[in-house]
């Protein structure tokens, strides 16, 4: 049995997320017990939506799912690293294939690459 510390932020942790082939981070999560569990049975990343109270599993609904390929535990067992294929190219509901595209240039955020897909198309 796997010991995380889910005490230390009240019940969650968070999950790092990155691409298992390039390294690239594609977005950070939240998990609890629930969704740590579900993770590790189902293979494909869960987490607990802090707005909606509730657990998600990535891509239900735009089909851009994350399969686990490896996980990392960090020496405080408080934070994830989840090692994933990245289906359908995108990890951000943005449309972005990584959360993290925008980056801090002169003081202003500047965007990084393009969007993979149209959320009004996906989300309708």
């Amino acid at each position: 049995m796997i010991e995380l510390d889910f005490e230390k932020m009240g019940g969650l942790l968070p999950a790092v997320v990155q691409d298992y082939r390039s390294g690239e981070v594609l977005m950070l999560g939240f998990m609890n017990r629930e969704a740590w569990q579900a993770t590790l049975e189902t293979g494909r990343a869960t987490f607990y939506s802090r707005t909606r109270n509730t657990l998600w599993v990535k891509g239900m609904t735009s089909g851009h799912v994350q399969r686990v390929m490896e996980i990392r535990v960090d020496c405080d067992d408080d934070t994830v690293l989840l090692k994933v294929d990245q289906v359908g190219g995108a990890a951000c509901h943005t449309g972005y294939r990584s959360c993290f595209y925008r980056r801090v240039r002169d003081g202003r955020l500047e965007t990084v690459g393009e969007p993979v897909f149209d959320p009004r198309e996906v989300y309708k």
